[in-house]
């Protein structure tokens, strides 16, 4: 049985992005409890909607900012609060990365997509950090 009300389990997330000395990278965050690697991500707030949504996220949970993409890179699911999450995932270009930031409890790396991939735990969400140099190029 759910443990919130239905909108909790709708979510959205950012995976943020830069080029660096010609090689794209992809900024990972801690769990909360710094137990495993993840991407920054949320409940969609009905007043933002969902690619805002992860922007939000994204600064709060890992202390950078950018240009959300509208369009979706995908989406996966996870259990937790007695149902399973729907995660719309967005690509951010990094612009800014803060020194200090809401949630900057968490550690956070920049790392090579392919560390990335095999650093998160969801199989489908490991699929969409592979795609992202073929995704980014068709959306440039």
């Amino acid at each position: 049985m759910r443990e919130f009300p239905d909108y909790y389990y709708t979510q959205s997330a950012a995976i943020p992005y830069r080029h660096r000395k010609g090689k794209l990278e992809v900024l990972l965050i801690t769990s909360r409890k710094k137990k495993r690697w993840i991407i920054p991500k949320g409940i969609v707030e009905p007043t933002l909607g969902a690619p805002d949504s992860a922007a939000k996220e994204a600064w709060e949970e890992a202390g950078v900012a950018g240009i959300i993409h509208p369009e979706p890179l995908g989406v996966y699911t996870y259990e937790k609060w007695g149902g399973r999450c729907t995660v719309t995932v967005y690509t951010l270009k990094v612009e800014t990365e803060f020194a200090h930031w809401p949630e900057e409890d968490r550690n956070r790396e920049w790392v090579s997509v392919q560390e990335a991939a095999s650093r998160v735990r969801e199989k489908d969400l490991k699929t969409m950090i592979r795609s992202l140099p073929k995704w980014l190029k068709r959306h440039a």
